[in-house]
């Protein structure tokens, strides 16, 4: 069906008919099949920043080596300034920003084509998203689809935790044969206070493993004893 579905697209940009748009429905089924096909990188080095403004101010750069839910996170500066030696932390944990965890399906969401976003050489797609059943917590408001790749280029959602509520937006790009993350901001209000924060990706690599060392937290050095007097 997929192999048909990109002969369908071909042909009418051989007509003449691209850039123009393409029936909506025709773009939820070719992102449906994308989504199906999507690859996940079995390990990948990329670098974060993080600001937030609010209750807590945080100006922080890290670098990420994952290899499944095997992760080490190393705080290479605080407020702008590099911090030596830098800070490791070792955890097990699912990449909360993954296109294939946060992208929304079909049997979730209705979606309701709103209109063309023009984007370089080509058009993306917006539709406006609502929940089939009742849902709390992460919820997506609205989806823009790549007109190019057919995958999630933004993502905008709602998100509510206790006494925690906002709203904000997921851009993601590709690197190299994958679709990643490039920044999020989010606006919200925590405690009555409001709070914003942003968080960008870059420097991705993805090579085919990363060694079981890169995981393991190394082992203190022995305490030094004196000889007896």
């Amino acid at each position: 069906m997929k192999r048909a579905l990109i002969a369908l697209l071909a042909g009418l940009m051989l007509l003449g008919v691209a850039p123009a748009t393409l029936d909506s429905q025709l773009v939820l089924a070719r992102y449906a099949l994308e989504m199906t096909d999507l690859q996940s990188p079995k390990a990948m080095i990329f670098s974060y920043s993080v600001s937030q403004l609010g209750t807590t101010d945080i100006e922080q750069r890290h670098v990420i080596y994952r290899s499944g839910l095997q992760v080490r996170d190393e705080t290479i500066s605080v407020d702008g300034i590099p911090i030596k030696p830098k800070i490791v932390n070792f955890a097990r944990r699912e990449d909360r920003y993954a296109i294939a965890r946060l992208a929304p399906r079909s049997s979730m969401y209705s979606m309701l084509f709103v209109r063309t976003v023009l984007d370089g050489a080509h058009l993306d797609y917006r539709y406006d998203l609502t929940p089939l059943d009742a849902m709390s917590g992460f919820v997506v408001t609205s989806l823009v689809i790549d007109g190019d790749s057919y995958l999630p280029r933004e993502i905008d959602f709602t998100t509510a935790s206790g006494a925690a509520h906002g709203h904000g937006a997921l851009v993601y790009g590709k690197s190299d044969k994958y679709w990643v993350p490039l920044y999020v901001t989010v606006e919200a209000s925590v405690g009555g206070k409001p709070a914003r924060e942003r968080i960008a990706w870059g420097d991705y690599r993805f090579p085919p493993a990363l060694p079981a060392s890169t995981f393991v937290p190394p082992k203190p050095l022995p305490h030094a004893t004196l000889p007896p007097i």
